[in-house]
């Protein structure tokens, strides 16, 4: 029989599924006492190269309040033709296409290794792919010549029947007509006011496509009316191309002492309302790439007065943040209609000061958008993470979703309190919707219009069942995902993940729960909770709460002896939980001081939506120790960083400055050094590695000791640093050190 570790390992890898417990108390009050509650990480579109998608649809249980699809856990009758659901145990006829089924002649929803299958749905047209670029022109040339071959490149990778829209924006709003042969044209718009869909319809002439046009989209023989702004790839390239290349920084004129006018909130209520017109219900993705913040018309964040800094963490405590509330009400209710059609919203903010991600993190947040935060759009940093969205997988295909929905189905023991992630609620009542709401909650369905191979949600349960109604022994609560989505190839595709997971009786079998705990991904989902919370409560409120869980959970499971906290012992399922609260406590997530506040919302953006290896590392990095006596070692020292951009740390480490000095000197040229060279190239190797297979692209920052950006590094690298033994760190060898901190890459070289 696998280990507990085994067993994890095999179902993430398998359906993508971490759950905190991997046995379950069997009734409310148990659960209630484990303090960390049953609740899964889950990542929908997992990567699964060996699970080719089936050709059919799947098969429902017939009961209205159930309608959960035939897995291997259902109870199967081949002589009978019948199949026993195991959610509600409705009976059900299978369907004709069946009728050749056996014990010997199973199809593959009923193969224990498919706990995971995907399948393609036949009916319907597929759906164009809709990529509306929504363009900042209130920024310095360089940057805008940057942007614009970014935009370029862009264009060559998309499918050549992709549909194409381009808005711009400074003072005034142009949205471009594409369908022009030889000639410019775009209808202007006024950035002081915000227009409704049905306004914009009127205006601009737009008729909404049948599902015939919308499905046949870039196909059709003549486009329809709507298509002006949104023409196929194929049809518009060179004048496209051109018009991004013809594209002039904001003509009008910016005096001495102010910002210029910028109406983005009003851009970005034309591309929603643009896309709600044209095309409803359809997977698009509206690009937003801002260099500074919104001064003017709905959505501004800062007036155009240079003097008048944007809000920071302290003017919103003490409620001196004049745009913040009205700013924020507007974009969250373009993320309500965005999310409403299934469009995704993301935003390349790239300028030195804030551009206001605060008042705007709703709109990726809710959509599942992408949110990049760099210093310029000439960076690498940007440059290639945005050339990343457009990644492919082996068969040519998008590694993006649109238009995605996650409805969840369980046991009748066991009910849905709600989920954490990029995701907004459908409003879905029904049996197995708790009453106690947890993050977005009482529904059983999530939009999530955009997805891709990690982005992960964390779902919460609740154990229903009372403590005088025993489960048999034996009986195991099974959870349901059924997620659908539209591929970037048009097709919809649904894909069911089917889990189970045994129920012991904590009075009797406590050692049994406890060692199916899953420290790894209890963490990321206590974490969520608390980074949840801190959107809406104080900090030290929720680090508290943070806390008190953890001395509750050590109460609970540890071993000591009363008054003597020289005796704790935690069994090694339950070791490294503390350390990475411990980290978490101490981490941007839960920190904002030092943080400007688009800083911090940047940072719990990217922690909301990923997978739980990046989790972790964004939470505790991982040191790794180069020296001259073999491969790379795992230190025990914790090292921190404060930092912005997922990556990591690179640190040399030497004894008395030589290391230092030895690269100054030019030693690693000499060919009698060769294994100093190595000893160097080998974690700028290794950092290369990770940077490339990150996205955002991470941020590398090369320094050495008494250079500018050493000092941030040194106060938060190491808490375990002290001035008792600070002296004596790093001088017991020559080595060179890579701290995967998921955040900055540093390159630094320390002498002591």
């Amino acid at each position: 029989m696998a280990t507990f570790p085994e067993f994890i390992a095999q179902n993430e890898e398998r359906d993508g599924v971490r759950f905190s417990w991997n046995v379950w108390p069997s009734s409310r009050l148990e659960a209630t006492r484990m303090v960390v509650p049953v609740a899964s990480l889950f990542t929908p579109l997992k990567e699964r190269p060996e699970l080719p998608p089936i050709q059919y649809e799947p098969v429902l249980c017939s009961r209205v309040t159930c309608r959960a699809v035939l897995n291997p856990l259902c109870q199967v009758d081949y002589r009978a033709k019948l199949w026993a659901c195991n959610f509600c145990y409705q009976r059900n006829q299978f369907p004709p296409t069946y009728a050749g089924i056996s014990d010997v002649n199973q199809p593959a929803e009923l193969l224990p290794q498919f706990s995971t299958i995907e399948y393609v749905v036949q009916r319907g047209p597929l759906m164009p792919l809709v990529f509306l670029y929504v363009v900042d022109t209130c920024m310095e040339d360089e940057d805008l010549q940057a942007l614009k071959e970014s935009l370029q490149m862009s264009l060559s990778l998309l499918p050549p029947t992709a549909l194409v829209g381009l808005i711009t924006f400074g003072r005034m709003i142009q949205v471009h007509e594409l369908g022009c042969e030889g000639i410019s044209k775009s209808y202007v718009f006024r950035g002081t006011k915000d227009l409704n869909a049905k306004q914009l319809q009127e205006m601009l002439g737009l008729t909404k496509p049948t599902a015939a046009q919308a499905g046949r989209g870039p196909q059709a023989p003549q486009a329809p009316l709507s298509n002006r702004f949104l023409q196929p790839i194929q049809n518009i390239d060179m004048n496209l191309t051109d018009l991004l290349g013809e594209l002039q920084r904001d003509p009008w004129p910016v005096t001495q002492g102010k910002r210029p006018l910028r109406s983005l909130g009003s851009a970005m209520s034309i591309a929603v309302g643009l896309l709600e017109c044209t095309f409803p219900n359809t997977g698009a993705r509206i690009m937003t790439f801002i260099g500074g913040p919104a001064t003017q018309g709905p959505g501004m964040v800062v007036g155009d007065e240079l003097k008048a800094p944007i809000r920071s963490w302290h003017d919103i405590e003490k409620d001196n943040a004049k745009f913040m509330k009205k700013g924020t009400k507007h974009y969250e209710a373009l993320a309500s209609r965005a999310s409403t059609n299934g469009h995704i919203i993301d935003i390349y903010a790239c300028a030195l000061d804030q551009t206001g991600l605060l008042e705007m993190k709703c709109c990726s947040n809710h959509t599942g958008g992408y949110m990049v935060m760099a210093d310029s759009f000439t960076t690498s940093l940007f440059k290639q993470t945005f050339q990343r969205v457009f990644t492919k997988d082996v068969s040519g295909a998008f590694k993006m979703a649109f238009a995605g929905t996650l409805e969840i189905k369980t046991s009748r023991e066991i009910k849905i309190s709600g989920a954490i992630g990029p995701c907004v609620s459908l409003n879905a009542k029904g049996p197995c919707v708790s009453e106690n709401e947890i993050g977005t909650g009482g529904t059983s369905q999530w939009k999530i219009c955009g997805l891709d191979h990690n982005t992960t949600l964390a779902v919460y349960f609740e154990v229903v069942n009372q403590h005088n109604a025993p489960i048999p022994q034996g009986g195991r609560g099974a959870v349901q995902y059924v997620t659908q989505y539209q591929h970037s190839s048009g097709q919809k595709r649904i894909r069911v993940t089917t889990t189970a997971r045994n129920w012991a009786d904590a009075g009797t079998q406590i050692q049994s729960i406890a060692a199916s705990f899953d420290q790894e991904a209890s963490a990321i989902l206590m974490a969520r909770l608390a980074v949840y919370r801190a959107e809406t409560e104080e900090g030290p409120d929720v680090l508290r709460w943070l806390d008190r869980q953890l001395i509750r959970l050590c109460q609970k499971f540890g071993d000591y002896h009363k008054d003597d906290p020289n005796s704790f012992r935690f069994s090694e399922t339950f070791s490294l939980y503390p350390q990475f609260m411990f980290h978490l406590r101490r981490s941007p997530f839960l920190q904002v001081f030092n943080n400007s506040p688009d800083e911090s919302s940047y940072y719990r953006h990217q922690f909301m939506r990923q997978d739980l290896t990046q989790s972790l590392i964004m939470i505790q990095p991982i040191l790794y120790a180069y020296s001259f006596n073999g491969p790379p070692e795992v230190r025990p020292d914790s090292h921190r960083r404060d930092g912005g951009d997922r990556g990591a740390h690179r640190h040399m480490g030497g004894n008395g400055g030589t290391v230092s000095q030895w690269r100054k000197a030019g030693y690693q040229e000499l060919p009698e050094y060769e294994n100093f060279r190595h000893l160097l190239q080998a974690p700028v190797d290794d950092a290369q590695e990770i940077l490339h297979s990150r996205f955002p692209m991470p941020r590398y920052i090369d320094t050495e000791h008494g250079g500018s950006q050493a000092r941030f590094l040194l106060s938060k690298v190491n808490p375990s640093q002290t001035h008792n033994n600070m002296y004596a760190w790093g001088q017991t060898h020559n080595s060179t050190l890579l701290l995967d901190s998921s955040f900055f890459y540093y390159s630094y070289l320390l002498s002591v």
